[in-house]
């Protein structure tokens, strides 16, 4: 049994597993830099991470399951801060994008789905949106 097991509270369990798919992320091209050590010493923060959990997601953060939220928007915010752990270094490989997609659909996209979601967030990410897009966006 997990020690996340041990916590009753499942929106707690929700946030350890995001967090671990976070530094799954960061951990995917082999090290994770002093960058997304800072990103993820936020992340623990927000999503209120104990030192223990921190320790053991970074031995192992492939042990969590994906734990999918039920809201669309809080599906969007976990894969958003993903993209900014993915972003951090400015450029997303393949790994990470196949990692993403494995994400993706864990929360609950369909592979059409994921495949659209991610195209379009590497696009907003890498800088490359179509100035209708940038002006949507803006005037939001």
């Amino acid at each position: 049994m997990s020690f996340v097991d041990l916590y009753d509270n499942s929106e707690h369990r929700k946030n350890v597993a995001h967090f671990a798919a976070l530094a799954s992320l960061a951990a995917v091209d082999g090290e994770v830099n002093p960058e997304e050590v800072e990103l993820l010493n936020r992340f623990a923060q927000k999503l209120d991470i104990t030192e223990m959990e921190y320790k053991e997601v970074m031995m192992k953060p492939t042990k969590y399951p994906i734990d999918p939220p039920t809201s669309s928007e809080r599906r969007l915010e976990r894969l958003f801060d993903l993209f900014r752990i993915i972003f951090v270094d400015h450029m997303i490989d393949e790994d990470e994008r196949a990692l993403i997609k494995k994400y993706a659909i864990g929360l609950g996209y369909s592979n059409d789905a994921a495949n659209k979601i991610i195209s379009r967030s590497i696009d907003i990410f890498g800088g490359n949106i179509a100035f209708e897009d940038y002006v949507y966006l803006v005037k939001k």
